[in-house]
């Protein structure tokens, strides 16, 4: 495939068209470097069609000229305007120079109407830009606003005691229950400020006596219009949550506001705009709460992981143009990939760093420039939350700090060789993607390396045995191998032994049919479609893999809600008895594809 199809490929919903399709679609598209400062199109002009940036940095602002996306790598812009009445609904700003591809207006909507897929995602798209403006608030369900566990009181607590309680809390209400958890009334700050100190109450007297009894509530099912109801009905700020008439919870005006204002647009400006490590670390701590936003409003996993992704991309974008107004000119061509999750696109709530830097031919990689550029990018994504990898494969790592020869001389001596390490390695820099710098320095290091080993048979053979040293979580008789012991006792990972036997086979796929793509279930799509795999094989993992990552964020949802962190540890019990057999039906497909693989057969049968 040329440069545009190989680009596209890793791309979604341009990863679901078949090979011949995805040429057909390639060949639409222009290709124009940019400069910086060029304007792209302003609001109200004729959009000439869809913009799909491959290398560089474009800014969008609406038509007062306020900021509402920075856009880099992989990013779309201009659809709004097309899907609408074929004007700019919004201005485009190149930020930093490089190559923008265009699919003219007509063959977009041509595509819109014939490809399923692509329209589904580019509807979708506007649905997302509805969503972050609120328009969808009012469809969700009060269940996946509660944003913390709830906080109560008895009501024959003291009103000091209360307030002290809020104030370690960090909440402004509290719920007043009796001993059995039903709710008999709720106290807020203003009720201290209102009826204590300005009357100069008593405050070691009882809450009973300021707090509001009977207070009107509703369900966890009700939904976001209910809560912007009442609220606008009883002038009301703070509203409880009952199940039962247990108190499960309170909404806030303030929650309104962080789930209005929790979407990827909205990170993005403001990494966008981030002079340090500060700025970023505010931003990006609110990641899980944009992955509980997106599970609440039904998003499919790809979209999510790959939203989470965005950010992590633009964390690391913005501190490269940092680190280089810093350092000045760099001395020679430079690429930064990331690799792991961050390379498929596939990251969630909780996240470390994999990254390397590709160096141009004869470079020096121990050059002060490059030695300053990997560690003040590497500690500003710890700074950030990309908390440094354990096995220190990161560009501050000399050994991952190399010019391109030397890259090439690591894949083919992870081919040639295959020992445990080089099979751990290989499993790692084959899923590496371009970050920032000069992507031309990794698409021809894939293309070679991806030839040569899918030829090396024995290699291939290691990589298929390593690929099954991950198994699903399935016991002897019918049921789930939960973790025996320690803190996740009768609990699976839905990582190690979920998510990563799925990738593992898609590398492995990717391998065997010289695929190109990098994101897990793009490269299983492309398998079937390739015929490395067969059609009801490809059908059957890709449903596995959707199942199990839905219920892996689902899971770390629960737990932001919870006001805990996201982990991956899912205990089985807790789900209801038809998503438990529907979860072990899916490992059992990961089992079964593994099987597959591991006799030589490809799941050809």
């Amino acid at each position: 495939m040329d440069q545009t199809s190989n680009f596209l490929a890793s791309l979604h919903p341009y990863d679901a068209l078949s090979r011949d399709e995805l040429a057909r679609v390639a060949g639409f598209f222009s290709r124009r470097h940019w400069q910086a400062g060029e304007q792209i199109y302003r609001f109200g002009e004729p959009i000439e069609g869809l913009y799909l940036i491959e290398d560089a940095e474009v800014e969008v602002t609406d038509q007062a000229g306020m900021p509402v996306s920075s856009l880099g790598r992989g990013n779309s812009f201009g659809e709004r305007g097309l899907l609408r009445d074929g004007l700019a609904a919004t201005n485009a700003r190149v930020v930093r120079g490089g190559d923008i591809l265009m699919l003219p207006g007509r063959d977009f909507r041509q595509l819109m109407a014939s490809n399923g897929a692509f329209g589904r995602f580019f509807n979708r798209g506007t649905a997302r830009v509805r969503q972050a403006n609120g328009v969808q608030f009012a469809d969700l369900r009060v269940a996946e606003l509660l944003s913390r566990a709830p906080v109560a009181c008895r009501p024959d607590q003291g009103i000091a005691e209360a307030a002290r309680m809020m104030r370690d809390a960090g909440v402004s209400s509290l719920g007043v229950t009796s001993s059995e958890g039903q709710l008999l009334g709720i106290v807020t700050v203003r009720d201290m400020s209102s009826k204590v100190v300005a009357e100069g109450r008593d405050a070691s007297g009882p809450v009973a006596g300021i707090m509001t009894h009977d207070p009107v509530a509703l369900t966890p099912e009700a939904l976001g219009a209910d809560v912007l109801n009442l609220m606008a009905e009883r002038r009301i700020g703070h509203l409880p949550i009952t199940e039962g008439g247990r108190f499960v919870g309170m909404i806030t005006q303030t929650d309104l506001t962080r789930v209005q204002a929790i979407s990827g647009s909205v990170l993005m400006r403001e990494i966008a705009a981030a002079t340090d490590d500060d700025d970023l670390r505010r931003a990006t701590s609110r990641i899980p709460q944009l992955l509980a936003s997106l599970v609440a409003a039904s998003q499919r996993h790809e979209v999510i992981t790959r939203q989470i992704t965005d950010v992590a991309d633009a964390v690391t974008r913005r501190l490269l143009v940092l680190a280089e107004d810093r350092l000045g000119p760099a001395p020679a061509p430079w690429l930064w990939a990331a690799c792991g999750s961050q390379g498929r696109q596939e990251q969630t709530g909780i996240s470390d760093q994999d990254n390397c830097l590709i160096l141009g031919p004869g470079t020096d990689p121990d050059h002060p420039w490059f030695t300053e550029l990997a560690k003040f990018v590497t500690d500003g994504l710890n700074a950030a939350g990309y908390v440094y990898c354990p096995g220190e494969m990161m560009a501050s790592n000399p050994r991952w700090r190399q010019p391109i020869e030397i890259w090439r001389e690591y894949f083919r001596g992870w081919i040639e060789r295959p020992s445990p390490e080089a099979q751990m390695l290989a499993s790692v820099m084959f899923d590496l993607r371009a970050i920032g710098g000069d992507p031309g320095l990794l698409h021809e290091l894939q293309a070679e390396t991806l030839a040569a080993a899918r030829k090396n048979s024995i290699f291939v053979a290691h990589m298929i045995a390593n690929s099954l040293k991950h198994r699903p979580p399935l016991g002897l008789i019918g049921g789930f191998a939960t973790i025996r012991s320690g803190e996740h006792r009768n609990q699976i990972d839905m990582k190690l032994n979920g998510v990563v036997p799925v990738a593992d086979l898609g590398r492995v796929y990717a391998l065997q049919g010289g695929l190109p793509q990098v994101n897990t279930r793009a490269r299983i799509v492309a398998a079937g479609e390739a015929g490395v795999i067969s059609t009801p094989g490809a059908a059957d993992l890709i449903a596995a893999y959707d199942l199990i990552q839905s219920r892996r964020l689902e899971h770390q949802a629960r737990r932001v809600r919870a006001g805990r962190k996201p982990d991956n540890f899912l205990a089985p019990v807790e789900l209801p008895d038809f998503e438990r057999s529907h979860l072990r039906d899916a490992f059992v497909v990961v089992r079964s594809m593994q099987s597959a693989v591991g006799h030589g057969k490809g799941a050809l049968q």
